[in-house]
């Protein structure tokens, strides 16, 4: 086989190997927000006889670090015998976490905000029947260079009873990824802000036999460019 098909080859591959790696790191990046969990939940008033009222959160969610936005699923289950009569869940957020949109529910005004708290919205849920649940949508800013709480209430309509209260529970990690397309934050987890000189993670060494998947991409792009260049270039025989 002759050098210059040989370098067309090495070219085409380092090309396939680079759109390899661009579809893996976007499905890394998709939405896994694992199983939900009543983690940090606790019972306060109590409730009507038959009624037994709890929240969940998902277990993990994942903050773009470009945009800050992340999405989370807060469901309002009844795992009693009878129906919970009119009742509310709020959605409340906390120091590096706010609450920008609940579907379906109504901005708290600013003097009706729990104290502490940055954000909320009030959820009308109604009368939910004997082991049902309703699941609402919530979108949300993670400042990373903070913690960040959110908490779920579940109230009388009127808001003078709160029958079961999930949080205020931190989403966090212990290891930021400034420099990945995603940060992973599971629930129950005090969050390790990213400090000032932490805007870049540490590069490994020439031993460590690791690179950032950027550095990887960047090197493969370069690889790739180089060896369909060398296929171009005129013969010299």
């Amino acid at each position: 086989m002759s050098s210059r098909r040989r370098a067309a080859i090495t070219g085409s591959l380092l090309t396939a190997t680079f759109s390899a790696v661009l579809i893996l790191s976007c499905t890394a990046v998709a939405d896994d927000q694992g199983p939900a969990s009543g983690k940090g939940g606790k019972a306060v008033d109590e409730a009507p006889a038959g009624v037994r009222l709890n929240t969940t959160l998902p277990s993990r969610i994942s903050v773009d670090n470009s945009s800050r936005k992340t999405s989370i699923t807060a469901t309002v289950k009844n795992d009693g015998s009878k129906d919970s009569g009119d009742i509310k869940l709020l959605v409340v957020g906390f120091d590096g976490l706010k609450i920008d949109d609940v579907k379906g529910c109504t901005a708290l005004a600013e003097k009706d905000l729990p104290k502490g708290s940055n954000s909320g919205f009030a959820c009308p849920v109604g009368s939910l029947a004997a082991g049902k649940s309703r699941s609402y949508a919530v979108d949300a800013t993670y400042d990373l260079g903070k913690t960040g709480k959110i908490c779920l209430p579940v109230q009388s309509s009127d808001g003078r009873k709160t029958f079961w209260q999930q949080g205020p529970v931190p989403f966090g990690t212990a290891n930021p990824s400034p420099d990945a397309p995603a940060t992973p934050l599971l629930l129950g987890t005090d969050n390790k802000p990213v400090g000032p000189a932490g805007d870049r993670l540490p590069r490994t060494g020439a031993g460590d036999g690791v690179l950032p998947l950027g550095a990887v991409g960047g090197a493969l792009v370069a690889a790739g460019a180089a060896g369909m260049w060398w296929a171009r270039r005129p013969r010299r025989d």
